[in-house]
């Protein structure tokens, strides 16, 4: 009897378990879904209340009507040159800065780390006005360099990858050190091969925090010549005979939507493993 009532708990535990992994899939999963239903609505569907889950006939001139209003293609190499210059020069500052934290003893080490973790409690707007007088003085307004400089540190990357580099055994470094390696070649040769599926998941993560940044390209650019993706697609709000064409917003938001996707699908694995094998512990 008492096995039964376990197996019966355990029972009713595993499917409102899968109840509620279901409940929150669907949650997590409807915007997206909305957003390619709603590209490829009539205006009339796209507006129409109660919405309607799927359009009568797939209207794929949206995409068109988008790729024209937005010139995807100006956006789009703004948005790669300026996302890939982040995520190289973030690389550089952040993995030393990281493996300082975790395997170096320095002056001021006990403050600066507790400052890191302060750090990752401030929201970015926060110091808008201070970066936004700094980048006017030095009068970098209106460059890529305004939209990539600023953004070379970050409190959450060194600080998920000092907590990475921490489960690398020492004697590791020490082994490279009796083989005569210099500081950079320890990093480089060691120290990165050894978490690179952390290395990736953070890249991705400074990825999509700035493929899809829209306030700081307001905040700095006002010359639409080194604007981003993002921008383009809040300017089709604006586009049109006064009225939101929201089938065609949603149109321009896939264009901004599927290289993330593209390259999650990609790191999916890296990302797996290193949350698995010691990102977060």
């Amino acid at each position: 009897m008492t096995q039964a009532i376990r197996d019966h708990k355990k029972l009713i535990l595993t499917l409102l378990s899968g109840a509620l992994l279901l409940i929150l899939a669907v949650v997590y999963i409807f915007p997206f879904f909305h957003m390619f239903s709603t590209s490829l609505k009539t205006f009339a569907e796209a507006n129409m209340m109660p919405p309607k889950l799927l359009p009568e006939e797939p209207q794929f001139q949206n995409y068109a009507e988008a790729w024209d209003s937005m010139n995807v293609l100006h956006y789009l190499k703004n948005s790669v040159i300026i996302t890939g210059c982040t995520i190289i020069g973030q690389m550089f500052v952040c993995v030393p800065a990281a493996y300082a934290f975790a395997k170096k003893q320095f002056r001021l080490k006990k403050v600066l780390m507790p400052a890191l973790l302060f750090d990752l409690l401030v929201p970015a707007q926060i110091v808008f006005l201070p970066i936004y007088v700094i980048v006017s003085n030095a009068g970098l307004l209106n460059t890529y360099r305004s939209l990539v400089m600023p953004f070379l540190y970050s409190a959450f990357t060194i600080f998920f990858l000092t907590q990475s580099f921490r489960t690398i055994p020492d004697e590791l470094l020490d082994a490279g050190r009796m083989d005569h390696a210099s500081e950079w070649q320890i990093i480089t040769r060691i120290l990165i091969p050894s978490a690179r599926s952390v290395i990736i998941t953070v890249a991705l993560f400074t990825f999509v925090g700035k493929w899809n940044d829209y306030f700081w390209a307001k905040v700095l650019t006002t010359d639409e010549t080194v604007r981003t993706l993002p921008m383009a697609v809040s300017g089709l709000l604006s586009v049109g005979d006064g009225m939101i064409h929201w089938n065609v917003v949603m149109a321009g938001n896939v264009f901004l939507f599927a290289p993330m996707l593209i390259i999650y699908l990609l790191a999916n694995r890296s990302i797996k493993q290193a949350f698995i094998y010691g990102g977060i512990k």
